[in-house]
């Protein structure tokens, strides 16, 4: 999926290199909104970057279809680029200042920041440049260039603006997260198997627990499907492919290809054999359900020739016990354990407790966490085991 690019362009001859720039990023497949100093106008129109991006350019914090341009733009990224980033620029940012539209939007994001220097040499080389760029560089800004070569008033040495393919490598890098690369399966939720067309045979599962390791996933750089039973939103990098029963589940699952598998769907085990096509009714008496088994999702995976990485995980009521044996039957890289009976753990709520067990048999007891956390040791761990 794309990733929602912030251009930030400001007022130096290099401007003209930052629609190159946009370009680039737009044939990379980002999705790019552009933001320019009033000093940019005197090097580069705004339509020219509304005609390459296909979004309009803000270029004012109080003339803007947007009622708060700064922090829309801000909240909106996935990573800010200032291209070129001027001495003046690098001062108001090292600063904290937000009296225009670029040091606004900078101020108010919360996204990873990219600069490209642009400026004289003497400028590059002052003190106070110096500074500033030190005081970025401890916030983590990623600073890429500048390079030597011809400047403004056909003056030469460093100061030039780093070259656009520099500038998207650099980004490139700079977003790389420990798992990317990685393909990524997740299951969610919990399965409902069908008695007659309005009733089911269910579990609590709220398919938060799923949905944060599937997030935290795709926001560490992996390649994430979440095959999911509820409609809870989800990272808008992950796939999400929306399933009912265990066999809906089961035949998403099979068609996808993955480096690791975690396997957090609360899977009904049994499903009635045959299920009513009308309703059934009350004056018809208590109906007689038989049942039978669910696929086994987690053991097809397990059996495939080139087996991905395996997370199995166990609800249990009485212990731990059952899930250590469960993590033996079924061989798993990794199986996830909780009591869901605990309170604040288990089904529905945002908080967990859970126990890993290693393929060895080994346990860790975690205390009880956010699900977010959980999902990000959880991550740590895997990367781990996985020499990442």
């Amino acid at each position: 999926m794309s990733r929602r690019i912030v251009l930030v362009v400001t007022g130096g001859v290099a401007a003209y290199k930052a629609a190159y720039l946009s370009r680039l990023l737009i044939e990379a497949g980002e999705e790019v909104r552009v933001a320019m100093t009033v000093e940019a106008h005197n090097f580069i129109g705004p339509t020219t970057f509304a005609s390459i991006t296909g979004n309009p350019v803000v270029t004012d914090l109080f003339e803007s279809d947007l009622t708060s341009p700064h922090t829309d733009l801000g909240r909106w990224a996935d990573a800010v680029i200032v291209a070129p980033a001027t001495a003046a620029t690098l001062a108001r940012l090292a600063h904290g200042l937000s009296e225009e539209v670029a040091s606004a939007t900078l101020l108010a994001t919360q996204a990873p920041v990219l600069v490209a220097p642009a400026m004289h040499t003497e400028m590059w080389e002052h003190p106070a440049t110096k500074r500033n760029l030190e005081v970025l560089q401890r916030d983590g800004v990623t600073v890429v260039g500048p390079g030597e070569g011809a400047l403004a008033g056909g003056d030469q040495g460093i100061g030039r603006m780093a070259e656009p393919e520099e500038i998207v490598a650099a980004l490139e890098k700079m977003l790389a997260g420990p798992l990317t690369g990685l393909r990524v399966l997740v299951t969610a939720g919990g399965t409902r198997e069908a008695i007659d067309p309005v009733r089911f045979i269910g579990n609590r599962s709220s398919g938060k627990m799923g949905h944060a390791i599937a997030d935290v996933a795709a926001h560490l750089g992996a390649e994430v499907t979440l095959v999911t039973t509820t409609d809870r939103p989800a990272h808008r990098q992950v796939d999400v492919i929306r399933v009912e029963s265990a066999q809906e589940m089961a035949d998403a699952v099979e068609k996808i290809e993955s480096d690791v598998v975690v396997m957090a769907a609360a899977v009904a085990d049994f499903r009635p054999a045959d299920p009513a096509i009308k309703k059934l009714r009350r004056t018809d008496g208590p109906p007689q359900i038989e049942l039978e088994p669910t696929p086994d999702i987690l053991s097809s995976v397990m059996a495939r020739e080139n087996r991905p990485f395996v997370v199995g995980f166990a609800a249990e009521t009485e212990g731990i016990d059952r899930a250590i044996e469960k993590a033996k039957r079924k061989g798993t890289d990794l199986t996830v354990a909780n009591e869901v009976t605990e309170a604040g753990a288990g089904f529905a709520h945002d908080t967990n407790r859970v126990s890993l067990i290693h393929a060895d048999g080994g346990v860790e007891h975690w205390p009880l966490v956010a699900k977010v956390e959980v999902a990000e040791r959880l991550w740590n761990v895997i990367a781990e085991k996985r020499g990442r």
